[in-house]
Formats: C-alpha cells, structure tokens, sequence
C-alpha cells in the first residue's frame, strides 16, 4: 500500500485506519533517550511490551512507567500506572500515543530486536 499524497484529513485518517499490520507496528514508534541513542545510534524504535517510557507530552508528562500493552491497530500504548477515572469510579488504563513518548529503557529479552540494534552499532 503506498503511502498516500493527499493532504485531506479525511484521506490521511482513511489511509491510517486501512494500513497493514506491518506498517502500523512502525507507526506505534517512539523516540529513544539520548543515552540510548548515543549507545545504539538510533532515534526511534517501535515500542514493546517491557519497554520503560516516559511520557513526554499531554496531562501525565513528566511521568515514567513500564509498557503494559500496545495496541498497532488503534496505534495506541498503555503504561504501568497511568488510568483514567470513568464515570462508575472504576479506573481504566489511559491510552497514549507512542509520539508522545520517549524510551528509556528497552527490554531486550527476544533476540530478533537485540540483534536489530547491533545491526545498526556494526555500520
């Protein structure tokens, strides 16, 4: 699919919401620390499950949290900690969008993904 040149809201939301799976996992990508990025030489990274986040923007900013869940279909991402009251008083995971974040820390326990970042330091 390629990515669309229309700049009409409408069209970009269309093309977002009828992506492939393998390229909105790269859209739920966020930007990594400086320490991170110093040490492997990238800027961004999809996000994942285990990874430590800070929010970077919006009512929780300044928080940090470990990733619980991330969902590519809505683009969305859920961090340890952080829920929203609803109207019956029970509280719900609040979702966030991964460009709101930054990676701290990675969690680099499946081998594909170590060997994705030693890929980059080896160039």
């Amino acid at each position: 699919m390629k990515k669309p040149s229309s700049k009409k809201p409408g069209k970009q939301r269309k093309w977002l919401s009828s992506a492939p799976h393998h390229k909105k996992r790269k859209m739920t990508a966020a930007h990594m620390s400086t320490e991170l990025l110093g040490k492997y030489g990238r800027r961004s990274l999809p996000v994942r499950k285990g990874d430590t986040v800070l929010v970077k923007r919006g009512e929780s900013k300044s928080l940090s949290g470990e990733v619980t869940r991330v969902n590519p279909k809505t683009g969305k991402v859920y961090v340890e900690g952080l829920t929203v009251k609803k109207m019956d008083g029970t509280d719900v995971e609040k979702p966030l969008h991964a460009s709101n974040l930054e990676i701290t820390d990675l969690h680099l326990e499946d081998r594909e993904r170590r060997e994705v970042l030693e890929k980059k330091i080896s160039k």
